[in-house]
């Protein structure tokens, strides 16, 4: 009981976050379109007429350079640290973050080997 105090804070943060939730939803709900027609139950793309299906597939090449986005954009999240510890890690850091970066440059060569960057 005698730490009860200090999280009244955490409690008032989050009776304020499901307040202002409620108040939000409440007034969207309250303020919100009422009649519905053809124009409002339209998709908005960014002011731009719709065009298309929605339901239209995307090809292959566009998941492949999201995933390859994702792979070497992961990299940077192995060099930061190393960077950070550079002096304290070494020859052994230098050696193994050069092997690192070596497989890397071998996948990226692969792929732009198949043609995989290819945008058409």
């Amino acid at each position: 009981m005698a730490h009860l105090p200090a999280y009244f804070p955490v409690a008032a943060l989050f009776a304020f976050a499901a307040f202002l939730t409620g108040a939000i939803t409440f007034a969207t709900w309250f303020f919100g379109p009422k009649k519905v027609n053809k124009v409002k139950l339209e998709p908005f793309e960014c002011g731009s007429e719709s065009s298309g299906w929605a339901r239209e597939r995307f090809g292959v090449k566009f998941y492949v350079i999201a995933l390859l986005f994702i792979v070497f954009d992961i990299e940077v999240v192995f060099l930061y640290p190393w960077a950070v510890l550079f002096k304290q890690l070494g020859l052994y850091g230098l050696v193994s973050m050069a092997i690192f970066a070596f497989t890397l440059i071998l996948g990226l060569v692969y792929v732009w080997k198949k043609g995989a960057l290819e945008w058409e």
